[in-house]
């Protein structure tokens, strides 16, 4: 695991048809040649212009109000070549890139819907077709083509039904719309044209007069009740935030406004995804006292803006991350508050390799900064090698559920907040995390043929030892997950470090971990 602590285009492609445009496929009348050069018309930039113009035709779900009516302003070709240039760039994750991923997935996107989602209407115009191409494709999609029986889910009531046509899509995460968002689409009329639904009855065939239903059903869901609905439609139905539009210039600003630059830990974990993938996590961790503290609707309030940049050993961008920090506290609070830690994460899927991440964060009452870079290793997990993750001491450890799925400080079936000072108090455990990869198993048992011990030393000698348990292990063999918590109710104040020795039977391979941590008075 790598820690580190410091106190510190012009776009020239003129689009000649515009994407949603209907071809017609007709030849014109056959005109009588022009003799007359006098009257024979004057040659122009008509087409390239219209394309320019059209542009707006293109994007009306991803333009902000504001860039829509800069771009209405604007006079000549040139202008709008440059402000289309920079529309795109601004939201091009790889901005040191040749290509721009975001606007080939763009076009795609209403490829796909034109195609998938037509219904007497062009695909692109339909609210599914709205929502993909905004969104991207939905992590998940339950679909119920022809309606009929269905049995609703505890959060619906329960009991049976009968529906319209419907798709349930799922994200497991949208910028500014939030976590585990669930869109249903129904097709009320038959027509093969699925609607927004604002209410989990929408799809729900009733006979007789319309029903009331209760919009404070105790078995409703806080997502379904009608006002949050109404909230999430409207947040589907923006403009996504542009996420990448500060990280490129930023860097080149003084690392420091004001006095008190922001101290700052990073810490990048890395966790296997696949023979050629590493989940690389970046942990950043800031004191609340180094943050400006102001009263909004009487609740006292930091925030702090946190920005990465991710690039190879060659100097190429391959990512980058922009978000926002909000700590609050009561007046009573704030005191206890400012002594405490805030702490952010970012998880990034990666090829092995050499790299090198800047990470700066802003008080956004202050203005002040503290940056940090720190040059990496992602490694490469050998497949016929006992091998492990990072290890990871924790302040919270635990399960997760299914509502937390893609959630920050979610690592596998794990919910982790990591320590990065490696601090506890006398008696707060410790929370260990370490994933194993390739271990043995034994052919009788079918359970793992590994020894693993947990050894607390101090100045060199065992305090204390712990040995894995692997009754109830969920994992297969290819991956063991160790998530232990252990007592510190016996140490006494210093320095301690946890030691993890994994052994394979199978193999007689032994890897092993450590990790510091302190003891305060």
């Amino acid at each position: 695991m790598c820690k580190h602590r410091s106190k510190a285009n012009n776009f020239t492609a003129i689009f000649a048809t515009c994407v949603f445009a209907i071809a017609i496929n007709a030849q014109p009348p056959e005109k009588t040649p022009e003799t007359d050069p006098s009257k024979k018309p004057i040659k122009a930039r008509s087409e390239p212009d219209k394309a320019l113009k059209d542009f707006l035709l293109d994007v009306p779900y991803i333009i902000t109000p504001e860039e829509q009516k800069a771009f209405k302003l604007l006079k000549t070709v040139e202008e709008r070549e440059k402000f289309i240039g920079d529309f795109w760039h601004r939201r091009n994750p790889n901005p040191d890139s040749d290509e721009n991923e975001y606007r080939e997935q763009y076009y795609e996107r209403i490829a796909y819907a034109n195609e998938h989602f037509s219904s007497g209407i062009p695909g692109w115009k339909t609210d599914r077709g709205r929502i993909y191409i905004t969104w991207g494709k939905p992590d998940d999609i339950e679909s119920h083509p022809s309606g009929g029986a269905y049995d609703k889910a505890s959060y619906e009531g329960g009991g049976s039904a009968t529906t319209y046509p419907f798709e349930r899509w799922f994200y497991r995460h949208l910028d500014s719309v939030g976590n585990g968002i669930e869109i249903e689409f129904v097709d009320q009329t038959g027509s093969g044209e699925y609607r927004l639904a604002s209410d989990l009855n929408e799809k729900i065939v009733t006979t007789g007069p319309p029903q009331q239903t209760d919009s404070n059903a105790s078995y409703l869901r806080e997502q379904d009740r009608p006002f949050n609905i109404q909230e999430r439609n409207k947040n589907l139905n923006a403009p996504p935030s542009i996420r990448y539009s500060d990280i490129n210039g930023i860097w080149t600003d003084s690392p420091t406004v004001g006095p008190n630059p922001i101290g700052l830990d990073l810490q990048i974990g890395f966790f296997r995804q696949g023979d050629n993938r590493v989940i690389t996590t970046f942990t950043v961790q800031t004191s609340n006292k180094d943050l400006k503290f102001e009263s909004v609707g009487g609740i006292e309030t930091a925030m702090l803006n946190v920005f990465g940049r991710l690039r190879s050993v060659a100097g190429r961008q391959v990512g980058s991350f922009e978000d926002s920090i909000t700590t609050n506290a009561t007046r009573e609070e704030l005191t206890s508050v400012k002594d405490r830690k805030s702490i952010y994460q970012r998880v990034v899927s990666l090829p092995p390799g050499i790299y090198r991440a800047d990470v700066m964060v802003r008080d956004v009452g202050t203005g002040n900064k503290g940056i940090v870079s720190l040059g990496f290793s992602v490694p490469k997990y050998d497949p016929r090698k006992l091998s492990t993750s990072s290890l990871v001491l924790a302040t919270t450890l635990r399960p997760t559920d299914a509502s937390e799925i893609g959630n920050r400080f979610v690592i596998g079936n794990t919910k982790l907040i990591p320590n990065l000072s490696g601090a506890y108090k006398q008696g707060q455990p410790v929370g260990v995390y370490l994933q194993i990869y390739n271990a043995g198993t034994d052919e009788t048992t079918l359970m793992p043929s590994v020894d693993v011990e947990y050894l607390i030393v101090k100045d060199g000698k065992q305090v204390s030892s712990t040995k894995e348990d692997w009754s109830g292990l969920s994992d297969s063999s290819q991956r063991l997950t160790l998530s232990r918590i252990l007592s510190t109710e016996n140490l006494r104040p210093g320095g301690y470090e946890v030691k993890i020795v994994t052994k394979d039977r199978v193999s007689g391979q032994e890897v092993e971990n450590r990790a510091s941590f302190t003891i305060l008075k």
